[in-house]
């Protein structure tokens, strides 16, 4: 008897060779965020050509597809991100970025080609389809507030009850699915910091207020939010990444600027965490008779997944790819707005292992020789099939 799961494997191998193809144009083609009109147009036009999806343009830089089963069931959302990154690359492939200082340096072109093929693989099975496919193609995670606030603002989630979504994953061995159940992406927040003091000649310090060695204590003191001022067993990173001030050897400088980021899971600790900041800023300026100027920007929330949609893909993997496929991987301090989803709808990510050592592929995300081996495209194709039809059914 010749059922769904035995038609599946051959239009998911039909379509492997377009969605690697796909994918080189895409990299060779790279647009940074919110700029992604020629992406989305592709996109469209490539979805157009497969048949039987309902397609739209919730804006100038995305686009979402619908397909409707053969009779009526619940709606599940796919959700893929396009945008790529200001990053000059230096792969050396034969597809490499032909626009200069931009460059698909994190996988977003391989997200984009998997659900194409997915598109076309459910399309063609769409008369054994009972329910709704919704394919988002979205816009702008690399830069908030990022492209699936605006969406589900635009609608895109309307009557969806589960939301998926997958990362290619650098760190992780091709072959193998990485699964976390619960929190798995922290929210990305930032801070901007101003120590102002009264510069000066640095042979003659008392007639100054050293904005540098206040903004020191400034760093070094902000650490102790971590180590006593948060539980424990709640993670958190507090980390200064930027601090300029300063023109030469023998002046000190009227103000120095610090930036960093500050990741968390819970929302509690997360809100907390600037008033923890300005206390240890506004105590430090006024003990060195200096000034400040504080910012904090709360970023995209946490991706927290769902722990039945979580089974659900668990399952599926199991199923495709047998259980020594599956890693069951840590939660990550990186940020992803496919949170902005899971505020809708039960949803769940994961990650589908890209890294290939034999080959070269080492390098992490956000690297200007940052590659995917493409053999993880067809993992994502059939995952992404295979765990919509669990689902409906």
């Amino acid at each position: 008897m010749v059922t769904i799961k035995t038609t599946m494997p051959q239009h998911i191998e039909q379509v492997k060779q377009e969605v690697i193809e796909w994918r080189r144009y895409l990299h060779a083609h790279p647009e940074l965020s919110f700029e992604e009109v020629e992406t989305a147009n592709f996109v469209y036009n490539t979805l157009q050509s497969f048949g039987g999806i309902e397609l739209s343009r919730p804006t100038n830089t995305s686009v979402l597809g619908i397909i409707k089963g053969a009779s009526p069931g619940k709606t599940i959302a796919i959700r893929a991100d396009m945008d790529a990154l200001p990053i000059d690359e230096k792969s050396g492939v034969p597809f490499s970025s032909k626009k200069p200082g931009v460059m698909h340096a994190c996988g977003h072109d391989g997200h984009t080609a998997m659900l194409l093929g997915t598109a076309k693989v459910l399309s063609q099975l769409k008369d054994n389809i009972a329910g709704e496919v919704r394919l988002i193609f979205q816009h702008a995670e690399e830069i908030f507030p990022g492209g699936a606030e605006e969406l589900v603002h635009k609608g895109v989630m309307d009557g969806v009850e589960a939301v998926i979504g997958a990362h290619l994953w650098s760190p992780l061995e091709v072959g193998k699915i990485g699964i976390v159940y619960g929190p798995m992406m922290a929210s990305p927040d930032t801070f901007n910091i101003i120590i102002k003091g009264k510069g000066g000649h640095a042979a003659m310090p008392h007639d100054t207020v050293d904005s540098i060695a206040t903004a020191a204590q400034v760093v070094s003191n902000l650490q102790h939010i971590v180590s006593r001022n948060v539980n424990p067993l709640k993670p958190v990173v507090v980390s200064v990444a930027k601090f300029i001030g300063g023109t030469t050897h023998n002046v000190i400088p009227g103000s120095v600027e610090i930036m960093g980021t500050v990741r968390t899971f819970d929302p509690d600790v997360r809100k907390d965490i600037p008033i923890h900041m300005e206390r240890i800023v506004k105590g430090i300026t006024a003990a060195h008779n200096a000034e400040y100027e504080f910012d904090y920007s709360f970023g995209y929330r946490a991706v927290i997944n769902d722990d039945d949609i979580t089974q659900i893909l668990e399952e599926t993997m199991e199923e495709v790819y047998g259980s020594d496929a599956i890693e069951r991987m840590d939660p990550s301090m990186v940020g992803e707005d496919f949170s902005a989803y899971q505020q809708v709808a039960k949803g769940a990510f994961f990650y589908i292992g890209a890294g290939n050592a034999d080959k070269g592929m080492i390098y992490p995300h956000h690297h200007e020789q940052f590659m995917i081996d493409e053999q993880s495209l067809e993992k994502g194709v059939s995952l992404f099939t295979s765990a919509t039809f669990k689902f409906l059914a």
